[in-house]
C-alpha cells in the first residue's frame, strides 16, 4: 500500500471516528479524548523519557475527576451531600477551580512558547518535564471538553467548528507555503514552515470562521449581532496559537531525534502529531470565551 493511500485510509478513520464520538453524546466524546489523552501521554513520555505508568495515571485521575465534577456536578453535588450530610455550593468551587486550572495552563504556556527559543541541546529537566505534562498535555484536553460546552449545555457545533478552523488553517498553510512561500518562519525548529504559509492559513481560517457563523453555527441569542466577529477571532486565535502548538511539538521531537510522535496512524504519526494545535489553542479558546461571557 503506496503512502498516499495509507494517508487517506487512516485520515479517513479518525475523522469519521471524531465526528461520530462528537456527534453521538456527550459521554462518547468525553470517552475518546480520554483515550486520545491516554495515547498521548504515552506518546509525551516517550519523547521526553517520563515513566508511562505513573503519567498516565496521573493524567486519567486529573481528566476523570474534573471532568465528573465539571459536567455532572448535579449528581456529584447530591452524592457528596449526602456522604458528608452537608450542602455544598460546588458550582462556585468548580468555577473558582477553572480559574486556577485556567491560570496554571496558561503559565504553562508561556513556558512551553519560551522553550522555543531555548538551545536544542539544552536538557530539560524533570520538573519541567511533568509541568509539560500537566499544563501542555493534561489541562488542555480538559479545555477541549470544557469549551465543546460554551456558556451552557454541550454544543457538539463549537468543538467541530473548531477542528474545522485547525484543519482549514493546517492545510491553507502549507498549500500557500508550497506553492509561493520563500521566508521561513522558525526554520530551526520547523524548516518547512514560511511566513507566507503561515498567513495564508490565518486568511483562509478567517474566511471559514465566517462561513462557520453564517452557515453553520446557530446563533447564540445574547451574541446573535455578533457572530461573525467571535467567530473570526476564534479562528485568529485558532492560526495563531495551532501554529505555535506545532512548533512547540516539533521542538520536542526535534530534542528526541524523532520524525513522529508516534505510529498508531499509519502516515500520520502519533495522537500528539494530530492534536498538537488544538491541545494548545483550546485554553485560549477557553479564556476567550470567558472574557465573552462576563462582558456580556
Amino acid at each position: 500500500m503506496n503512502e498516499t493511500l495509507k494517508r487517506t485510509i487512516s485520515g479517513a478513520v479518525y475523522i469519521a471516528l471524531l465526528l461520530t464520538s462528537i456527534l453521538f453524546s456527550t459521554e462518547s466524546f468525553i470517552i475518546l479524548f480520554g483515550i486520545f489523552l491516554i495515547i498521548t501521554i504515552y506518546e509525551f513520555s516517550n519523547l521526553v523519557n517520563l515513566n508511562k505508568v505513573f503519567s498516565i495515571l496521573f493524567g486519567i485521575l486529573l481528566y476523570s475527576g474534573i471532568t465528573l465534577l465539571s459536567h455532572y456536578n448535579k449528581q456529584t453535588t447530591l452524592f457528596l451531600e449526602g456522604l458528608f450530610n452537608s450542602k455544598l455550593n460546588l458550582s462556585t468551587n468548580i468555577q473558582q477551580l477553572d480559574l486556577i486550572l485556567l491560570a496554571v495552563t496558561i503559565v504553562i504556556s508561556i513556558k512551553c512558547i519560551l522553550f522555543l527559543f531555548y538551545d536544542s541541546a539544552q536538557k530539560v529537566s524533570i520538573s519541567s518535564k511533568y509541568l509539560y505534562l500537566l499544563g501542555y498535555i493534561t489541562l488542555p484536553f480538559i479545555f477541549i471538553i470544557k469549551i465543546s460546552f460554551g456558556t451552557n449545555d454541550y454544543n457538539p457545533k463549537i468543538i467541530i467548528g473548531l477542528f474545522i478552523l485547525i484543519w482549514t488553517n493546517d492545510t491553507f498553510a502549507y498549500l500557500v507555503g508550497k506553492s509561493i512561500g520563500k521566508h521561513k518562519l522558525f526554520e530551526r525548529i520547523s524548516p518547512k514552515k514560511t511566513v507566507e504559509g503561515f498567513l495564508g492559513g490565518v486568511i483562509f481560517a478567517a474566511f471559514a470562521g465566517f462561513l462557520i457563523s453564517k452557515l453553520y453555527i446557530q446563533p447564540n441569542p445574547d451574541f446573535s449581532n455578533k457572530s461573525i466577529l467571535i467567530w473570526t477571532i476564534i479562528a485568529l486565535i485558532a492560526s495563531i496559537f495551532g501554529t505555535i502548538g506545532d512548533l512547540i511539538e516539533s521542538k520536542f521531537k526535534r530534542i528526541a531525534g524523532v520524525k513522529d510522535s508516534g505510529a498508531i496512524m499509519p502516515g500520520h504519526g502519533g495522537i500528539l502529531d494530530r492534536l498538537d494545535s488544538v491541545i494548545f489553542v483550546a485554553p485560549v479558546i477557553f479564556l476567550f470565551y470567558q472574557i465573552l461571557y462576563y462582558v456580556s
